[in-house]
């Protein structure tokens, strides 16, 4: 058994290489598919023949082998059919057959049913139906696989099959959050991939109106075009799934960063000035994904009809459309070549008609022939802009409207530079998103905004925005923020000027075009400000209000940097960016309204502010005094009055503490730890926390750094981590207690770990950077670093502060992504030599790149 088994994996090994081989000098995809499965067929067939299995048994292939394809390291799914349930020496026969199939270095997948345990599976789960659909007889018994074949085709129920195939790709698209412009798609099972071909051929099948496309056109379900447009884009994933399992050596359906250029480049795709050969490919695959989400949705529309009649009896919604069984429908067949204003005009409609479930399959493939139509002269139309701002004005449907119109090129046809940046990749370490995709999802984010529904999300954007007058100007300007994207230069400016011609074109009035172009050339700036300044400087604040202005202005970028921040990536956002955002909002607010920032003032109201918060505790009235005459101007304003009182009531006692002081409580931002150290300062009392939070995996979000006057070390940290996401409560006394060991042991810190990289780094990697340069009085520094993420970053950091001794008085932790873009403001005392700033920033940039 062991010399057969080396031979067979030596022949089925020998035929795939060669096979593989040509595919590398030929790129045909089918052939590949094909000559691989029939050396499996052979391989299997042989075998079976070795064992000598009774003549009423038989081995069928099913799944995509039973298609008769297979991918170069796939699955090779089997039933080995039976005529009864085997005795207990068939039983043995069986699974040395199929340890055999492993031993040759199949990647088997198997089932051993007679016909009536089939059917029993198949009924009871939509996963077995799916597989026995495609069954192929391989070898054994031919009247057997025909007697299943019969009771299978007599059990089947194409409308029932057809709506848990339908369920089951919801689901699917859902779990690659329902867009095929993922950065990382899944060529097979994200949508508008090879699975969603797969379910039409499949529910057609089912429903006998044909085997591939060819025969769906033949039935009038597709046009001839169509058939061959699904067809080719069929084949191009195929394509490019092969490759990927070549490349791999395994089985691999993800188009994840580190192999989409070695697999462009198999494609002859070449990097060039402005692109990544990975971003040409990458395009590619986006427009075929798209294609074929609309022809699916025709498709699936069409079978449906097929498989459940409705009467059509179409109510007038105007004098082009109609309404059919809840979807609407063209009047006539010619609409939109009649009236080529109508192209846009639907999607009004169906924004003002949300009762509308979508379009008829008539009239997807009607507008998507349409759009043809929209060219310079449909766009200069006085008629055709107005209908445009209309759609961005409406109550309700915006999203959907401008969605529809982007899946059905409708967008990018009427705004030309709109279409430039369809598909287009952002390799910027924290998109997880195509450019086009994420305009709209800041789109969707800001009309989330008005509607009651959402209101729970972000309450004071909804505040906002429902006392904000005519919001549908920041629509526009989610529209142009990112829309010159990839063309080089700054795409804020070159975004701004798109803005003013279109708001020109369209005639919107002098303060709106003034606001639209504002906001798309400042889009950056609010983030910026808030996650790299220091806010409590009240120069910041005002510099910042001479920017907006009013507070029109303000609020118009404060819900637009909001929106743009969440819909980059699930990763980005978090809940110490909003309180920054929102910190800088209500400051700023505050100076606009004719308030003069100072620091008296703001310091006055934040003890005010603590003192209430005190009493609440129950102490004595002048229990705070000894510990606040501790503390300078710039601890009160680097801190809340919440934080004050919550620091207060814990130290107002210790304040000459010989031991370390931890205290720790849930973020009052409703997100992560907050982390009070107080201990006599100490050279190296940074690093060594940022080491003991590195050890537990936290994220540090935040942290304060502050010297009381009697020489102790007034530390606070904001850290997270996801896994304990829940269970924040349950490591509180844990963190006091092990970092009161750390901190009151000293022990020698430990070098630096270098940590790894991620995937998306290591793909993707940036040149990391540190800027240092002295405020106006010289007194600090200000410290600015960029690198990619990883484990013990801001660890080794720490590290070279210690080394050069010098004092940290506050940091800005910020990860957009993979990219962490940290600031802190120093000493600068040890930094007076030009030599000495020379070697620490060598030294600094040595630390970030290991």
């Amino acid at each position: 058994m062991q010399t057969s088994a080396l031979s067979f994996k030596e022949e089925l090994k020998s035929a795939q290489l060669i096979v593989i081989n040509a595919f590398k000098e030929n790129h045909k995809a089918e052939q590949l598919l094909h000559d691989l499965c029939r050396n499996v067929d052979q391989q299997l067939s042989k075998i079976w023949r070795y064992f000598d299995f009774p003549k009423e048994a038989a081995l069928v292939a099913v799944g995509g082998y039973g298609r008769g394809e297979l991918f170069p390291y796939s699955d090779v799914d089997v039933l080995i059919l039976l005529q009864q349930r085997p005795d207990a020496a068939f039983r043995d026969k069986l699974e040395r057959l199929v340890q055999l199939f492993w031993d040759i270095g199949l990647d088997i997948g198997h089932s051993i049913r007679t016909i009536d345990e089939c059917m029993q599976e198949s009924a009871a789960d939509i996963t077995v139906q799916t597989s026995l659909l495609e069954a192929r007889l391989v070898t054994g018994s031919r009247k057997l696989f025909k007697e299943m074949q019969q009771q299978y085709a007599e059990a089947m129920q194409p409308q029932k099959f057809f709506q848990e195939k339908l369920l089951e790709l919801q689901q699917r698209h859902v779990k690659y959050e329902d867009t095929p412009y993922s950065l990382e798609p899944n060529c097979k099972e994200s949508p508008g991939g090879l699975r969603d071909l797969q379910v039409i051929l499949w529910v057609a099948k089912a429903a006998n109106l044909g085997n591939s496309w060819r025969e769906l056109a033949e039935r009038g379900l597709i046009t001839d075009a169509e058939a061959r447009q699904l067809k080719r884009n069929e084949r191009a994933f195929k394509d490019i799934r092969i490759r990927l399992h070549i490349h791999a050596g395994r089985r691999e359906d993800r188009l994840i960063f580190d192999i989409q250029t070695p697999i462009a480049e198999t494609f002859g795709f070449k990097t060039t000035e402005s692109r990544r050969a990975s971003e040409y490919l990458m395009q590619r695959y986006y427009w075929a994904a798209k294609a074929v989400t609309q022809l699916n949705t025709v498709l699936l529309q069409n079978i449906e009809a097929v498989l459940f009649p409705q009467p059509s009896v179409p109510r007038p919604i105007d004098e082009h459309f109609n309404e059919v069984n809840g979807f609407i429908d063209i009047a006539r067949d010619d609409t939109f070549d009649a009236n080529p204003s109508t192209i846009l005009e639907i999607f009004l409609v169906m924004a003002r008609h949300t009762e509308l479930k979508g379009m008829t399959a008539r009239t997807l493939r009607a507008l998507w022939h349409a759009r043809l139509l929209i060219d310079a002269e449909f766009r200069h139309d006085i008629f055709n802009r107005s209908l445009f701002l209309q759609i961005l004005q409406s109550p309700q449907g915006i999203t959907h409207a401008l969605r529809r119109m982007n899946q059905m090129s409708i967008l990018g046809r009427y705004l030309p530079n709109f279409r430039r940046i369809i598909g287009q990749m952002q390799h910027d370490l924290f998109h997880a998103y195509t450019v086009d995709q994420h305009i709209l999802m800041v789109v969707r984010n800001l009309r989330r905004f008005t509607m009651p529904e959402h209101a729970h999300e972000y309450p004071f954007c909804s505040q906002l925005m429902a006392n904000f007058n005519q919001p549908w100007v920041l629509y526009i300007a989610a529209l142009f923020h990112d829309i010159a994207k990839g063309r080089g230069g700054d795409h804020s400016l070159l975004g701004m000027t798109d803005a003013k011609k279109f708001c020109y074109d369209h005639g919107l009035s002098k303060a709106n075009t003034e606001l639209i172009i504002f906001l798309v050339e400042k889009h950056l700036t609010m983030s910026h400000v808030a996650q790299k300044q220091d806010l409590s400087d009240p120069d910041v604040v005002q510099n910042f209000a001479n920017v907006v202005k009013d507070e029109r202005h303000l609020t118009a970028l404060y819900l637009l940097t909001v929106s743009d921040i969440r819909g980059t990536s699930p990763k980005v956002w978090n809940a110490w960016k909003g309180k920054l955002l929102e910190d800088l909002y209500r400051m700023t607010l505050r100076v606009l309204g004719g308030e003069t920032p100072s620091k008296d003032r703001e310091l006055k109201n934040r003890q005010e502010d603590a003192l209430k918060a005190l009493r609440l505790y129950g102490l004595a009235p002048d229990a705070h005094e000894k510990f606040w005459q501790q503390l300078d101007v710039a601890y009160f304003l680097r801190h809340d009055a919440s934080d004050i009182a919550w620091q207060t009531r814990a130290l107002h006692d210790r304040i000459d503490s010989q031991i370390p002081v931890v205290k720790c409580r849930l973020s009052p931002i409703g997100e992560g730890l907050q982390i009070t150290v107080y201990v006599k300062d100490q050279p190296d009392l940074f690093a060594r926390i940022c080491n003991y939070f590195d050890s537990k995996n936290f994220g540090i979000l935040d942290a304060k750094i502050h010297t009381s006057k009697n020489g102790y070390a007034l530390d606070t940290f904001l850290v997270i981590e996801p896994a304990f996401a829940k269970n924040y409560r349950d490591i509180i006394n844990l963190i006091e207690h092990e970092l009161i060991e750390i901190l009151t042991r000293q022990t020698p810190l430990s070098p630096p770990n270098p940590g790894r990289l991620s995937r998306m780094s290591r793909t993707f990697p940036i040149v990391p950077t540190v800027d240092l340069r002295p405020d106006d009085r010289g007194q600090y520094y200000l410290l600015s670093i960029s690198a990619n993420d990883r484990n013990g970053l801001l660890y080794a950091v720490a590290n070279i502060l210690t080394k050069y001794k010098i004092n940290l008085h506050t940091a800005k932790i910020m990860t957009l992504g993979e990219r962490v873009e940290d600031v802190f403001i120093v000493d600068g005392q040890a930094l007076q030599g030009a030599r000495s700033q020379i070697q620490f920033e060598t030294d600094l940039l040595d630390a970030l790149r290991i």
